[in-house]
């Protein structure tokens, strides 16, 4: 009766053996079969995940240097604008200025003409009212003297009333 568990026994160590082998057969095979191609696998994904995490990191400081380049742009535009409408204002001030300065000599200009012309009109009023009070002179002096004078005597008669005139 105890042979019959002595032969399970023996038969059990047996077993224990050749299933020790096929385990490590078995484990040899899955390392030269599965586990390379495998490990090879996963190698390259976590390559692949470290090198999108490589891009997504230089992508974004590339994306932050490009916002920051913007903002630059945009700063100087400003900067640009400004300068720029203060430039107007200062070349419209200039125009101002000049257009005042001109239309200033321009009445100056008036003025000084208009004043020339008023002493020329009146050196013309004074030279016709000479004449006038000459004619008028010598036409009283003729009347009164019943006479005609000679031109010599009528220049003196004007003459001397001119004088009495400018007194």
């Amino acid at each position: 009766m105890f042979t019959h568990l002595t032969v399970a026994a023996g038969l059990m160590d047996g077993d224990m053996v050749f299933y020790a082998v096929a385990f490590v057969l078995l484990l040899w095979l899955i390392k030269i079969f599965a586990w390379k191609p495998v490990n090879e696998m996963m190698q390259k994904r976590a390559d692949k995940i470290s090198d999108d995490i490589d891009s997504a990191e230089k992508s974004r400081v590339e994306a932050e240097a490009l916002a920051k380049q913007r903002q630059d742009a945009l700063a100087n535009s400003r900067q640009e604008a400004s300068s720029i409408v203060d430039s107007a204002k200062k070349q419209g001030q200039q125009q101002r200025d000049g257009i005042v300065a001109d239309a200033q000599n321009e009445v100056l200009t008036l003025k000084q003409n208009a004043q020339k012309d008023i002493e020329q009109q009146r050196q013309d009023a004074l030279l016709n009212a000479r004449n006038d009070v000459a004619d008028l002179s010598i036409e009283i002096a003729s009347k009164i003297i019943q006479k005609e004078l000679s031109a010599n005597d009528q220049k003196a008669l004007i003459d001397s009333y001119i004088e009495g005139l400018g007194k």
